[in-house]
């Protein structure tokens, strides 16, 4: 995937100023939202929205869109509006802080984060690398005090997008902590044919997500009426380089788009299966939680607690891949890697299958 143009030693003997070859660049659009187009000479393109929460609208390899977008997105945040309405699709909608899941409460599906504006947005070049740094708050008069720290990193010449956030409890009590990353893949990366690669054990989460179990990794062709299906993964972390961390690929015969994380971090990983005529747009889901909502998680014991002063950090990489390498069967097996163990699906045990091929 790199190019041997791309060497930064031989860029420092040419160019005198590195945005020529990658940058992050703020705008405004008519609706007066604000974006940043992020670029590194790799083919790989994407649009952050600092108006909500910092997450990725619209992405691109070579051409080639990455996600589903909504008609008329990016939407502006409105508290008017519900969470669904405002739904921009893109390659990353955080979900929480403090709720994902079904509404209950006075508490919308999925929480308030995606609503929230950046600030103290700065980036930083280092020799190979480009660094965004923001700040985002989620505070509630005598409720939640959060505050976020997002990094994105850029890797000269590689088409990869690198996320990192620390989230600290900023308030003096303690308080219900769920986060998730909604990546929502579109055609063409999803479609009939692609497939999904993770070493894990597969929960559907409902009947209806229980009648696809057996096809839970081959996404079909668009069609009328299709219903949601989700399954939840007990996943396997890698052994080697990246201990700790888990590896999600979907493939078909043109791209494979990998995407990694700490399972330590992040023990849940959530497949979103939504192969409607016209809205074709599925999500891989990587989080402390599972969408089932505060009253849920507590129940089952899933529920994270954040203590005042405390501080959980969260890791997230992207990465186009050749689909044609990518080792399905290496993947596949389920004796590579270790099952993680803070995850605990055992009350969807009556839907359970084995992910093996």
């Amino acid at each position: 995937m790199t190019k041997s143009w791309l060497d930064a030693d031989i860029i420092a003997e040419h160019s005198l100023d590195m945005r020529q070859f990658m940058d992050f660049r703020e705008s405004r659009l008519p609706n007066g939202m604000r974006i940043i187009e992020a670029y590194n000479s790799s083919g790989l393109t994407f649009t952050l929205l600092p108006d909500r929460g910092m997450d990725i609208w619209s992405a691109h390899y070579n051409g080639m869109p990455l996600t589903w977008i909504a008609p008329g997105s990016p939407h502006p945040p409105d508290y008017g509006q519900s969470w669904l309405s405002l739904f921009n699709g893109g390659l990353l909608t955080t979900c929480g802080l403090t709720h994902v899941g079904p509404p209950e409460d006075g508490r919308d599906i999925h929480g308030n984060y995606t609503r929230l504006y950046a600030e103290d947005i700065r980036k930083k070049q280092c020799k190979r690398g480009l660094r965004l740094y923001s700040k985002i708050n989620q505070s509630s008069l005598f409720g939640e005090q959060l505050e976020v720290k997002r990094t994105y990193t850029l890797s000269l010449g590689m088409p990869r997008i690198e996320l990192y956030d620390e989230v600290t409890n900023i308030g003096d009590k303690p308080t219900p902590f769920m986060l998730l990353y909604h990546c929502n893949l579109g055609y063409p990366v999803v479609r009939e044919g692609t497939e999904l690669i993770v070493a894990s054990d597969v929960y559907p989460r409902d009947d209806n997500a229980k009648a696809g179990v057996d096809t839970w990794n081959h996404y079909e062709a668009a069609s009328v009426g299709y219903e949601e299906q989700v399954f939840f993964h007990h996943v396997r972390t890698i052994k080697g380089e990246r201990k700790d961390f888990a590896v999600a690929t979907l493939r078909n015969q043109d791209i494979a788009l990998e995407f990694a994380w700490n399972t330590r971090q992040m023990p849940y990983l959530t497949q979103w299966k939504n192969t409607r005529q016209r809205i074709y747009v599925c999500g891989i889901e990587p989080g402390n939680c599972i969408p089932e909502g505060q009253h849920a998680a507590s129940k089952s014991g899933r529920l994270v607690m954040l203590n005042p002063s405390e501080t959980h950090r969260f890791n997230l990489c992207i990465e186009v891949k050749d689909g044609e390498t990518v080792d399905a069967k290496k993947l596949n097996m389920q004796e590579f890697g270790k099952p993680v163990e803070a995850c605990n699906l055992s009350d969807y045990s009556k839907y359970t299958h084995d992910g093996s091929q």
